[in-house]
Parts: structure tokens; C-alpha cells; sequence
């Protein structure tokens, strides 16, 4: 089956031309035929989803429709709880872990009428930039199965550009949802800190990790925003607004590109961006401005030190959030009766966790000890707190700020795999939107010459969705990139 978007099936089932349970069968054998080389899954829910698609082709025949994702195939990143099923966040740890309750992400999918197909591989505890750390193997890239899909929603982002499902909803905490929308070829979007509630997402990072969709297209990506956005009491830090409209908005079209600046910081395009990349976005720029769109040159001096903030603040608070994580109560246990109680915590987190969520808990725990909390974790905060400022200071002027979503071209398997530093270094351009708690996408925009994906991130002002939405949706229709894998 050809890649389809969540408009074209909608529209679809309105024409009907086909019915929520045909797509749904067809996903599901694509995925048994497929997947075993790919690994997106990591657990399918085929009896549910064949089931409440069949109930859902009642309703399509009769006109009830609860949204546009009524009856469309949707799948979630293995972060989201699902009551009764499985949720593994990708470890050992928690590889026999069955939830009793549902997370918000799912209940207003299945309030909308989508049709869940399953869970997608990930990065352990979404801890990692390529989808190789995963407990159940890789991930691979639909474009090059040499490649890596980019991470940690490396398992969502590529089901959704091998065709393996219409969308999936993943986690961004450094740009888990954009770098492997540029990897693989598709739209991810992190919504603003608090847009979406994080209520019964496992947590890595409390203070960034935001969930977001990995689709076909920048409409597709309003959709689902504008489904899973809206206060949750449940959440503590949402956001106390109302869910967005900004579908309808793209939909009208009352905007153009002479109603834009974009903001450029070519301070962060020097070294250690690929040379493809840099020309590509090079032309890109030049043919938007040709278009009407006003670019300028902005600053953003702090950003400089945002890989080295984000690996403070996030282990540091993964440290405290996987604490919950000995085996005692659920979760990967190796019980000796011979052993004491410390020497059980430590079989079970030494055999449970990988090398890297090791190396993060490590990492975090030192920033926060005695003697090294002010040195490292305190001047972190202070040091995001400037990146915040000199955001705003830009917006000032601009309405968007544009780079590459990735300094690099998706790179071999196994090729950083021993060499964490570079590994980290992959998310230098998405990881400061992140700190500042802003909206941020990514959309496909150019192939390199060996038919790899480049993608093009635009960041917003805070809660700005349906701006950063429009100026994306306009420069999609200008790039019109139609290219599959």
C-alpha cells in the first residue's frame, strides 16, 4: 500500500472508497510482511485494533464521524500506558510490564475514534539517538537498511515512512520526534512544554520530555495537535488552555509567505554541519526568499552550550525518575535468596538497564551529588534560563527561526554506537528548543545524493503552534517534497 495520509484516508472513508477495518487489514499484513526486517513494533494489537475497526465501519457507513481520525490507524511510541497491555519503554527493565491504567495520549485517540495498532520501538527509556539501544534490537531506516532511523521515536518514525501505519505519536526530550522525521523522511512535531499531557508517559526527563506526532504531512501533524492538545488535570505542568484549532486555520489559508520573517542563526551552521546539508539549505533559503518570505540574520549566543546543559538536566533528572525502577514491586526481577537487599537492587538495575541508561543514571547522580550540585546542576538551569532570553530577544523580530533539523545525513548502524559524545552531538540543532520549552518541526525538504532524507526544522514562539504551523504549512507546499522510500 502506498504511504497515505490521515486527510486521504479521512477523505476516503467520506467518499467511501474504502473502510476503517480494509486499511486496518492491509496495515497489519504490510506490517507481518515487512516488520520482521524493520523492527517499528515492538507488541501489535491486532485482535482490538480488527476489532474497533470493523465497529468503526458502522459508524463510517452511517456518517458518525467523532473526528477526522475516526477509523484511521494510528500507533504509539512504547512510552504510552495502555491499560491491560504491555509497556516496555523499549528495557528489559520493564519487559514484563503489564499497565493498569490508560495514559492521556491514548484515551483522547480512542475518544476521537482512531483505531491503535500497537507500540513502536524506541531508544531504552528514550535514551539514545538512533534507535539501537533499544531491549527487543534496531530499528532500521526504510530508506537505506544500513542507516539508523534517528531516535529515541525511531520505531514511530519509521512505521510511518514504510507505510506500517498513518501516523504515530512519539516523545521528543532532545529531539527524539524531529531527528528521526529527518532521518526517515516525514513531519514530527514537538509541541511547547505542556502543550500535550504527559499523564501516563513514562517519564525520562520531566522538565523537557514533551509528546508530539510523527506523520505524512504539516496538516496531518495540526490534527493530531489540535486532538491531544488541551488541559489535563492530571498533568501538573499543562498548560491551562483549551486545545487548538489549528487545522481549521491551515485549512483557510488566509496567509502568505510576505507575511513572515524567518530568523537564521548561521552561528550554529559552522563546523560539523554536512556540506550537503549546508548547500541544500543554502538553495533552500534562496528560493524561499524569492517566494516572499523576509530572512534574517539573528543571534543565538547561548546555544552554543545547550548539548552540555541538556546532559546535566536531563540525566540528572532521569536519575530520580528511573530511582523507581529495583525490581521490588513490577519490572524485571532476579530474586536470590542468598542475596541482601542491596545486593538485589543492584543484580536487578545491573542486568535490567543498558549500557547507556547506565551511563545517563550515572551521569545525573553525579551532577547532583555533594559538592557538585552547584558547580553543574544549578549553572545548567542558569545557563537555560539564557538560552530563554535569547529566544525571546529573537522573536522579537522574527516570527520563526530556521536551521537543519539534523547536522548530519542518518549514518550507518553500529557506527556511534561506542562513541557517546558523538553520538549526543547529533542533536545540537534540536536540542536548545527543547530547553526553551518551545514548539519546534520538522519537515522534509531535500534528498542527498545518495537518497537520504534532509530535513528542515522551524521553531516558534512559545504556545505559537498555528504560526510555526502556517509558515510550515507554506514552505511545505514550496519544497514539495513527494518523495517515498
Amino acid at each position: 500500500m502506498k504511504r497515505m495520509s490521515i486527510e486521504s484516508v479521512a477523505k476516503g472513508f467520506r467518499n467511501k472508497e474504502f473502510l476503517p477495518s480494509e486499511i486496518t487489514k492491509i496495515l497489519l499484513k504490510n506490517i507481518k510482511k515487512i516488520d520482521s526486517e524493520l523492527n517499528t513494533y515492538i507488541s501489535l494489537f491486532e485482535e482490538s485494533a480488527l476489532k474497533n475497526a470493523i465497529l468503526f465501519d458502522d459508524d463510517i457507513n452511517k456518517g458518525n464521524y467523532k473526528s477526522l481520525i475516526h477509523g484511521v490507524p494510528i500507533s504509539l511510541k512504547d512510552i504510552f500506558l495502555v491499560k491491560d497491555e504491555l509497556c516496555t519503554c523499549g528495557s528489559r527493565m520493564l519487559s514484563n510490564y503489564i499497565s493498569n491504567y490508560n495514559s492521556t495520549v491514548y484515551e483522547k485517540l480512542q475518544y476521537s475514534g482512531a483505531v491503535i495498532l500497537g507500540k513502536n520501538n524506541m531508544d531504552e527509556f528514550a535514551m539514545g539517538s538512533s534507535t539501537e539501544t533499544s531491549f527487543y534490537g534496531p530499528t532500521l531506516n526504510p530508506w537505506n537498511k544500513d542507516k539508523v532511523p534517528g531516535g529515541s521515536s525511531g520505531g514511530s518514525a519509521a512505521a510511518v515512512s514504510a507505510g506500517l501505519t498513518i501516523a504515530s505519536i512519539g516523545t521528543d526530550t532532545g529531539g527524539s520526534i524531529r531527528q528521526p522525521a529527518s532521518f526517515c523522511g516525514i513531519v514530527g512535531l514537538k509541541p511547547s512544554y505542556g502543550r500535550i499531557s504527559r499523564f501516563g508517559m513514562i517519564a525520562f526527563s520531566s522538565s523537557l520530555d514533551q509528546a508530539g506526532p510523527l506523520v505524512t504531512s504539516v496538516n496531518d501533524a495540526a490534527i493530531l495537535l489540535d486532538i491531544l492538545s488541551g488541559f489535563d488535570s492530571k498533568d501538573s505542568t499543562s498548560v491551562n488552555l483549551p486545545s487548538t484549532q489549528c487545522y481549521k486555520v491551515l485549512k483557510k489559508g488566509k496567509f502568505a509567505p510576505n507575511n513572515f520573517t524567518l530568523g537564521v542563526p548561521f552561528e550554529l551552521l559552522g563546523d560539523g554541519l554536512d556540506e550537503e546539508i549546508r548547500k541544500n539549505f543554502e538553495m533552500l533559503i534562496k528560493s524561499l526568499t524569492n517566494v516572499g518570505f523576509k530572512i534574517k540574520n539573528i543571534s543565538l549566543p547561548n546555544a552554543q552550550f545547550a548539548v552540555a546543559t541538556y546532559y546535566i538536566i536531563a540525566p540528572s533528572e532521569a536519575s530520580s525518575n528511573l530511582s523507581r525502577y529495583d525490581g521490588v514491586r513490577y519490572g524485571f526481577s532476579e530474586d536470590s535468596e542468598d542475596s541482601t537487599l542491596e545486593e538485589f537492587y543492584i543484580n536487578n538495575r545491573s542486568k535490567g538497564f543498558g549500557d547507556e541508561v547506565k551511563r545517563r543514571i550515572m551521569l545525573g547522580t553525579y551532577s547532583l551529588s555533594s559538592g557538585y550540585y552547584d558547580a553543574y546542576y544549578l549553572k545548567a538551569i542558569k545557563i537555560k534560563n539564557m538560552i530563554i532570553n535569547d529566544f525571546n530577544n529573537a522573536f522579537k523580530g522574527v516570527d520563526c527561526v530556521l536551521t537543519p533539523t539534523s547536522p548530519e545525513l542518518p549514518f550507518d548502524i553500529g557506527e556511534k554506537r561506542n562513541d557517546p559524545l558523538k553520538m549526543y552531538l547529533s542533536d545540537t540543532l534540536t536540542i536548545p528548543a527543547n530547553l526553551a520549552e518551545l514548539p519546534s518541526i520538522s519537515i522534509p525538504f531535500a534528498l542527498s545524493m545518495t537518497n537520504l532524507p534532509i530535513g528542515l526544522q522551524l521553531t516558534g514562539n512559545k504556545l505559537d503552534e498555528e504560526k510555526l504551523l502556517k509558515i510550515s504549512s507554506l514552505i511545505e507546499k514550496e519544497v514539495s517534497f513527494d518523495k517515498e522510500p
